[in-house]
């Protein structure tokens, strides 16, 4: 009897589970069965792992074999475990030293001839073998993504043969040596060339340095899709452990992780004809959808009542809590989702309400019902609605010199979020109640004058304490430790938009 036990990792949702692969060998007929509740890709690696041992020049074991992949109740899916599952059967064969193997985590796929190809998720595999204080052999083309982990301890190899070779001690793999991390590339979209609309550029300053969510509301050509595109350039850059979070959602995606997108916001821009499963995640295999992919970056939905109601509903819990959990039958994944959300929107079905050369033929009832495709709680949820005006031409060439860059803007976002990170350790549009409290106290008229505003505008109470951000934020630009009167007036004019009060003023 021959017992080998090799180390492995699954994946469910963005984490990666340790999964213990056993091997037994007994005697019997020749067979080879796989446990554990493996699916169709994992029971195919008996036909893949049969091949490219003898294409390697092994012996496979005319014996029965049973492999178990622990724990038995949690689903693998996929080739990752054919790596581990080779180098289990050629220890428990006595071709290689079983000796020292459970120092060592495998994951990767195995073509017939013995070479390694890529497998989705080896960032968040990775993260979780440094935890474990293991080194995880991996495919050479996943090498440089979980050389990222900088803690990591990490063998790339190319082919079934160079991973024996360094467990017999003939040729030792070398530690992977990482390439220097690119740089965050500078973003071509520069806030510089959006001519003119001065509020819509303070809008988003304020909104980037808060992290608060933003509804642009004009004509077609304003700029309002130029604006949400300069969003990611004036964020502030991107810390080591957001950057881990982001690449390992995009590590477990179908489109994967590329090394050039490291230290990059995310800008999503899904289109309107998304579905739901689609902008949260799904699938029978869960996997994260544009909410997620947007984490730590931006999502962008243009022509946002275009987009199906039942669709921007999903959007709400989310927008709250900053995770999205998907539940099946058999299984359940979480992911984060801490996108910030701009969005944009035409004030009529033709486009051209309040346009100067009187275009728009929309009576009040197709505007009310054009309006009414967003829901109230939806609408409640977005801290800042602003109008996107028609600018002449003549305007947009006066403007054409003294535009801020976006790097002059970043600066100023940067230091205001600083401050918030030193107060709470968190931006401002994640305040709970508690802090808001304590953080963005009024004084007893500005309190008045911010009551008087919510009764008038007919805003809820979860409205309000967004204002309250809303104004905590603008102090912080403006390098105030307290709240004055003028932030007060500037938050309450960012919910001037509010649908209500627009379908009553048509």
């Amino acid at each position: 009897m021959s017992l080998a036990v090799v180390y492995s990792r699954a994946q469910t949702g963005v984490e990666a589970p340790l999964v213990s692969v056993e091997v037994h060998l007994s005697n019997g007929l020749p067979s080879l069965s796989i446990v554990g509740l493996p699916e169709a890709g994992v029971k195919e690696s008996k036909d893949r792992v049969r091949s490219a041992l003898l294409n390697s020049q092994f012996e496979f074991p005319a014996r029965r074999i049973t492999i178990n992949l622990a724990p038995a109740d949690l689903p693998k899916e996929g080739g990752r475990f054919d790596l581990a599952i080779a180098i289990g059967i050629l220890a428990a064969s006595g071709q290689i030293p079983t000796a020292g193997l459970e120092r060592y985590e495998f994951i990767g796929e195995l073509a017939l001839t013995g070479a390694l190809r890529p497998v989705r998720g080896a960032l968040p595999a990775t993260i979780q073998s440094a935890k474990s204080a293991r080194t995880i052999f991996v495919p050479q083309d996943n090498a440089s993504e979980a050389s990222l982990v900088s803690e990591a301890q990490i063998h790339g190899a190319d082919h079934l043969l160079g991973v024996c070779a360094h467990l017999c001690g003939q040729q030792a793999l070398p530690l992977f040596e990482p390439e220097t991390a690119p740089a965050p590339s500078d973003n071509s979209h520069d806030l510089s060339e959006v001519r003119a609309q001065p509020l819509a550029k303070r809008a988003l300053e304020i909104a980037a340095a808060g992290g608060h969510s933003l509804l642009m509301v004009g004509p077609p050509g304003t700029g309002k899709t130029m604006l949400a595109s300069r969003l990611p350039g004036i964020l502030p850059p991107m810390t080591e452990t957001e950057a881990l979070e982001t690449a390992a959602l995009q590590s477990v995606s179908d489109q994967g992780f590329k090394i050039s997108q490291w230290r990059q916001r995310p800008f999503r821009t899904p289109h309107h004809t998304a579905s739901g499963v689609a902008l949260v995640g799904g699938g029978s295999h869960p996997r994260p959808g544009e909410i997620s992919l947007a984490n730590n970056g931006v999502m962008f939905l243009d022509e946002l009542p275009e987009f199906d109601r039942r669709v921007l509903e999903v959007l709400r819990e989310p927008l709250e809590s900053g995770r999205i959990t998907i539940s099946r039958a058999a299984r359940q994944a979480e992911f984060p989702s801490r996108f910030q959300l701009i969005a944009a929107m035409n004030p009529c079905p033709c486009g051209y309400l309040g346009h100067s050369n009187g275009r728009c033929h929309c009576t009040v009832e197709q505007v009310q019902r054009y309006r009414n495709r967003i829901s109230g709680p939806l609408m409640d949820r977005i801290d800042m609605h602003i109008e996107v005006p028609s600018v002449p031409l003549t305007v947009m060439q006066e403007a054409e010199s003294g535009s801020e860059d976006s790097r002059t803007v970043q600066q100023r976002v940067i230091k205001a979020r600083e401050k918030q990170l030193r107060r709470t350790g968190k931006p401002n549009c994640q305040l709970d109640n508690r802090e808001i409290n304590k953080d963005c106290r009024l004084n007893k008229n500005d309190q008045a004058l911010l009551e008087r505003a919510i009764e008038q505008l007919g805003l809820s109470a979860r409205a309000y304490h967004r204002v309250l951000k809303l104004a905590r934020t603008i102090a912080d630009l403006a390098d105030q430790d307290q709240i004055q009167t003028q932030h007060v007036s500037e938050a309450i004019g960012y919910r001037r938009l509010d649908r209500r009060v627009v379908a009553q003023n048509l």
